[in-house]
C-alpha cells in the first residue's frame, strides 16, 4: 500500500475527520499507487492519519474512506458501510414507505464519491470518484445485499468524473430494463423516473419535503414554476388545490415528461395547468412587461456555480432571477427560491435574494428555511455536503 505523506501542518483537516485531501497539502506519495488505489495517510511526522482512496488527476487528491489506520478497505468495509447507510434510513419514521429514497449520499455517509437512489425495486448508483470506481463491484454487491433490489442501474455519466481523469459509464449493472419507465408515488402523487436519460439519477429526491410543502400553501394561489424539469413541483401545487399552475422548463423533453405525469394522476385538474418551454429569465421578464401577477413563485434553477470559484458569476444569476420573481409577485405572495450550487453558502444565498427584494423595491421576511430531505443528511464534519438551501419568502 502506498503511503500518502502530508506537508507540515496539512493533517489539521484529517484531524478534524474532514474527508477530503487537497493537492496542495500533499508532500509526497512513497511506493506506488494508480488511481483509485487506497493509501495510507500520514502527516509529515508520520503520524497515522487515516487510508484513502488516491487520485492523482484531482485537485482533491484523496478522498477518505477511513479516519482508522487499522481499518481494512475491502469488500466487507463496503458491506458495512452500505448496510449501515440503509438502516439509518430505515430508522427515519418519515422516510418508511418512501418509493424514491436516497439510500447512499457520498461523503454524508463515509462513502465518498457513492451516490444511491431507490426507486421503486431499481437502484440507480452513481460512481463520481476514482475510489468509487475501482470498487465497483464492491459496492453493487453491498447494494444488494441491503437492499434486496431487482435491478440496478449505473448514471455515472456526471463532469466531476473527468476531473478524476474518468470517463462516463452507464448501463445496467443487475437485472434487466423493465417494460416501462419506473414508477413511485411521493406525497400521494404518482411520477415516472426517467433513470436512464433523466437529469442526476433520473428525479430531484431532495426536494420532497419542500414539494410537500408547497401543497400544502398552494390552495387557490395562482402558482408560478419556474425551472420545473419533469412537474414534481406543479403536480403538489395541483394536488394542494392551485387556482392555476403555470410551468416553465427550456427543456421540451422534459415538458413531455411532466405532462405525462400529470396524466398518470387522474384525480389532478388538468385544466388548471399550462406548460411553456422557454427561456425562464426571458419568459419572466415578458410576464412583466404583460402585467401577469403570481401568488406564489418557485425558483429551483440548476446549478450555477458548481464550485466557490463561480460564486461571483452565480450570485449575478441567482440575483436577476429573483429580482424577477419579486417583481412578479401580488402584495401578500410567496417566493420559495432555492440554490442547490456548492460554492454558493447559505449566508451567501440570503443576501442575494436580500439584494433582490430591494432592488424590486419589495419589504419581505423570511417565514421559513427550506432544505433537502432527511435521506439527504449533513455529516457535521463535511459542511459542504448541505449544497441544497432554499427560502420562503413573504411579501408586503
Amino acid at each position: 500500500m502506498g503511503k500518502l505523506i502530508l506537508l507540515p501542518g496539512k493533517e489539521r483537516s484529517a484531524m478534524k475527520r474532514h474527508p477530503w485531501l487537497f493537492a496542495g497539502s500533499v508532500g509526497r506519495l512513497e511506493g506506488r499507487a494508480r488511481p483509485g488505489d487506497t493509501v495510507e495517510v500520514l502527516a509529515d511526522d508520520l503520524r497515522p492519519l487515516g487510508r484513502a482512496a488516491y487520485s492523482p488527476r484531482s485537485q482533491i487528491r484523496a478522498r477518505f474512506w477511513t479516519f482508522d489506520p487499522a481499518e481494512a478497505v475491502d469488500d466487507a468495509f463496503f458491506k458495512r458501510r452500505i448496510a449501515a447507510a440503509v438502516a439509518r434510513r430505515a430508522a427515519l419514521p418519515e422516510l418508511r414507505g418512501q418509493q424514491g429514497i436516497r439510500l447512499i449520499h457520498a461523503e454524508s455517509d463515509g462513502l465518498p464519491g457513492i451516490i444511491a437512489d431507490r426507486y421503486g425495486d431499481t437502484v440507480v448508483v452513481q460512481l463520481t470518484s476514482a475510489g468509487a470506481d475501482k470498487w465497483r463491484a464492491a459496492i453493487i454487491a453491498g447494494l444488494l445485499k441491503a437492499t434486496g433490489c431487482v435491478r440496478i442501474y449505473e448514471r455515472s455519466d456526471s463532469e466531476v468524473r473527468g476531473l478524476e481523469g474518468l470517463e462516463a459509464v452507464t448501463g445496467w449493472l443487475h437485472g434487466t430494463a423493465p417494460s416501462q419507465a419506473p414508477a413511485i408515488v411521493e406525497n400521494d402523487v404518482q411520477l415516472a423516473v426517467d433513470i436512464v436519460g433523466g437529469h442526476k439519477t433520473g428525479f430531484y429526491l431532495d426536494q420532497r419535503d419542500n414539494r410537500a410543502l408547497l401543497g400544502q400553501l398552494a390552495a387557490g394561489r395562482d402558482v408560478l414554476n419556474c425551472f420545473c424539469y419533469t412537474g414534481g413541483f406543479s403536480l403538489q401545487a395541483l394536488a394542494g388545490g392551485a387556482a392555476s399552475v403555470l410551468s416553465i422548463d427550456s427543456s421540451g423533453p422534459a415538458l413531455v415528461q411532466a405532462q405525462a405525469n400529470l396524466a398518470l394522476n387522474s384525480r389532478l385538474p388538468a385544466a388548471r395547468a399550462e406548460w411553456l418551454e422557454a427561456d425562464v429569465f426571458a419568459a419572466l421578464r415578458d410576464f412583466r412587461k404583460a402585467g401577469r401577477r403570481f401568488d406564489l413563485v418557485v425558483l429551483d434553477p440548476p446549478k450555477f456555480a458548481p464550485s466557490a470559484a463561480h460564486a461571483d458569476r452565480a450570485a449575478r444569476a441567482y440575483k436577476d432571477i429573483n429580482l424577477l420573481g419579486f417583481r412578479l409577485l401580488r402584495p401578500g405572495g410567496l417566493l420559495m427560491t432555492y440554490s442547490c450550487s456548492g460554492g454558493v453558502g447559505i449566508e451567501l444565498f440570503q443576501k442575494i435574494v436580500a439584494g433582490a427584494a430591494l432592488d424590486a423595491g419589495r419589504d419581505a421576511r423570511i417565514v421559513r428555511r427550506l432544505a433537502g430531505a432527511a435521506d439527504h443528511p449533513v455529516a457535521l464534519n463535511f459542511p459542504e455536503g448541505e449544497y441544497l438551501k432554499g427560502l420562503l419568502v413573504q411579501v408586503d
